[in-house]
């Protein structure tokens, strides 16, 4: 299975997303459909980062875009930032401009360099709505599902900002998110993965810096609040660090809270190619670059640290036992069960066993105790379990002339070989209610048709793991 995996000890912008993408062998001609859409051009360079040669990428204005709409010329706007310079964009990392520009940018052929004469798209243009930036996306004849994913990331960016605002996705107008160079940071990001053609994205957690910084809105803290709703949406984790410095954007948050995974740790690969995406800041020591990482998965199940907590109980109520899953889950904990057991003095009781990540281990612990009242919470020493890769594909299913979707969870190995496919119950249920199907008979259509739309045949001996 072909693998993306990202190194996000530095955070993570759209420019060192689309850098570290082309570094590690994404074809910079489909970067083309951006440039023949909006009045922009990507400048594609090299710079170093302490001692790691990077590449770096450039959005500048082109024909009429080019004039500054406030009279500045272009040199204004490639100063080398600071970390602490308040005067920066919401959308990037900052951009050090102090390095040579060796050669031209892509898509232009002059010999000359934009910093020379152009206008960094960073910073200018019009604030846009979520629908306006959507009508130009979907104007720009892209492939159906670069399309998609590209409209999939302005909504999620969408939905964060009106979470942040209290408004509903339809008022929201967007300000450095909404300017061209967002525009062909996201749009050029998703092409580059689609020519990358990896068969799972995973990411690390994600550095976010620290400090505040200066937004349309005025002084935040880093996070910023845009980063945050992401985060809570996305399937990775945040880390704090290392410098006071808005290390994650929300433009990169959102695509890789799109495209991502969460995982602790860079999984084991055959590498086929690194990359690196400088950021704009110096932050020496540290190298501001984002890693990426393309390569062949190992066909084993994917290794995942865990703590196993466990506790014998002979006084909870019913009540107490039904609610442990939520309030558990909502402390961290990844799986919850709740087994009879026989306790002391023939007492019946209950064995509670929670699952949960290492760092969430002492936060569970708490829960468990104040939900339960039990005198003590055991750690039981385990430290990884073995787990397949999900993901998640809804089905359609016709009945009576009638479509109904069922979301159907495909279970596979780290090569990508399916040897399990089950619909979510749920989903069979409501659509036996509205049929008046079986929901067995939904539950194994739904499956059947998932096995097509993936190419594997469904066999008998397909083991359900539910009841009845």
């Amino acid at each position: 299975m072909q693998v993306l995996a990202f190194d996000g000890r530095m955070g993570a912008s759209g420019d060192m997303i689309l850098a570290a993408l082309l570094d590690a062998g994404a074809d910079p001609d489909v970067l083309e459909a951006v440039t023949d859409g909006l009045a922009v051009e990507y400048e594609i360079d090299e710079t170093v980062k302490c001692g790691i040669a990077s590449t770096t990428v450039d959005v500048f204005l082109t024909g009429d875009s080019a004039v500054d709409p406030d009279g500045h010329d272009g040199d204004e706007n490639h100063r080398t930032l600071d970390a602490d310079d308040p005067d920066r964009d919401e959308d990037s990392q900052g951009h050090d401009h102090a390095h040579e520009h060796g050669g031209h940018g892509h898509a232009h052929g002059d010999g000359q360099s934009h910093e020379e004469n152009g206008v960094r798209a960073e910073g200018h243009g019009p604030h846009r709505s979520y629908q306006e930036v959507c009508d130009i996306v979907a104007g720009m004849g892209l492939e159906p599902a670069v399309e998609r994913d590209a409209l999939a990331v302005f909504e999620l960016l969408g939905e964060a900002e009106a979470s942040v605002h209290g408004e509903s996705i339809e008022e929201i107008h967007f300000h450095e998110v909404g300017a061209d160079d967002a525009i062909a940071d996201v749009v050029g990001a998703v092409l580059l993965v689609h020519d990358l053609e990896p068969d799972r994205i995973v990411t690390t957690p994600l550095a976010t810096g620290g400090g505040s910084v200066s937004m349309s809105h005025g002084e935040y803290p880093v996070p910023t609040p845009a980063v945050v709703e992401i985060a809570e949406r996305a399937d990775w984790s945040l880390r704090g660090g290392p410098v006071d410095a808005e290390l994650l954007t929300p433009t990169g948050a959102a695509i890789l809270g799109h495209f991502a995974d969460g995982v602790d740790a860079l999984p084991s690969l055959d590498l086929g190619g690194v990359g690196y995406g400088a950021g704009g800041y110096d932050l020496d020591p540290h190298p501001n670059v984002l890693r990426a990482l393309v390569g062949d998965a190992q066909g084993e199940l994917v290794k995942d640290d865990i703590a196993v907590l466990e506790t014998n109980l002979d006084d909870a109520t019913p009540e107490v036992l039904g609610g442990l899953q939520e309030t558990l889950a909502n402390a961290g904990a990844r799986d919850v069960s709740i087994l009879p057991v026989t306790m002391k003095k023939s007492r019946p009781g209950h064995l509670v066993k929670v699952i949960c990540k290492p760092a969430d281990r002492q936060r569970v612990a708490r829960a468990l105790a104040e939900e339960t009242g039990t005198l003590g919470v055991r750690d039981a020493g385990a430290t990884h379990r073995w787990i397949a890769n999900r993901s998640f594909e809804t089905v359609e299913l016709e009945v009576d002339g009638g479509t109904s979707e069922v979301t159907v969870k495909i279970a596979s190995d780290a090569d990508g070989e399916v040897y399990d496919v089950s619909a979510e119950y749920d989903d069979a249920l409501a659509v036996a209610r509205e049929t008046g199907l079986a929901v067995r008979e939904v539950l194994r259509r739904a499956e059947t048709a998932a096995c097509e739309s993936i190419e594997i045949e469904a066999t008998g001996d397909e083991k359900r793991g539910r009841e009845g």
